[in-house]
């Protein structure tokens, strides 16, 4: 089953949606996220990182493909980042390794997650919701938990200074656009002066 998931620097689960069949392709998950009444909202100016499978559109930054991109690739490092693609990469790869261990706490925790699931559809999808319920309130309420090392400080949920009530314009689908790959090919440049 696939399930898609978005988080917070601290580890807090912002989305979750479950239940998408392993072969559905990232783009096809992330299309219906973004067009359910109550599904994901990516506020305009804002991007989440994605992995490979989806394409670098409004809102989602994904790696330069054809590059260097997991972290292990620069583990020993002997082989600092050669392009500006690159160093964007190995910087994208370690933001996005939040959501890896996520997952990796949201496994620990709960064992139903890391065998296979026995149940149907509907009530596996209501399993990963619960865990993630659960996976939030105990990084909220237990800080010093052992499972979740890389709490950000003095980050709170909901502290952002807006004055006003209104809700965010929000992304409502996703599509390729020179506006956004133009972003990504600056951030790397950018990116790339400060690394040398």
């Amino acid at each position: 089953m696939n399930v898609m998931c978005a988080c917070t620097p601290s580890k807090l689960i912002t989305y979750i949606l479950p239940g998408w069949e392993g072969s559905a392709a990232d783009g096809r998950i992330l299309r219906d996220a973004l067009s359910r009444r109550n599904g994901l909202k990516v506020p305009n100016d804002n991007y989440y990182l994605v992995d490979a499978g989806t394409l670098t559109c409004e809102g989602f930054l994904a790696p330069f493909l054809g590059q260097r991109y997991h972290l292990s690739e620069w583990a020993s490092g002997n082989h600092p980042a050669q392009t500006p693609e690159e160093v964007f990469n190995m910087r994208h790869a370690k933001a996005r390794n939040i959501i890896e261990t996520c997952f990796g706490a949201l496994k620990q925790r709960w064992a139903v997650l890391r065998s296979p699931c026995f149940y149907d559809v509907k009530m596996t999808t209501l399993i990963i919701i619960a865990c993630a319920v659960l996976h939030n309130f105990l990084t909220m309420e237990v800080p010093d938990d052992l499972l979740d090392t890389m709490v950000v400080e003095g980050q709170e949920l909901g502290a952002e200074d807006d004055a006003s009530n209104e809700p965010p314009e929000v992304i409502s689908q996703v599509g390729p656009t020179d506006a956004w790959t133009a972003f990504r090919n600056n951030l790397a440049i950018d990116m790339w002066d400060s690394y040398h």
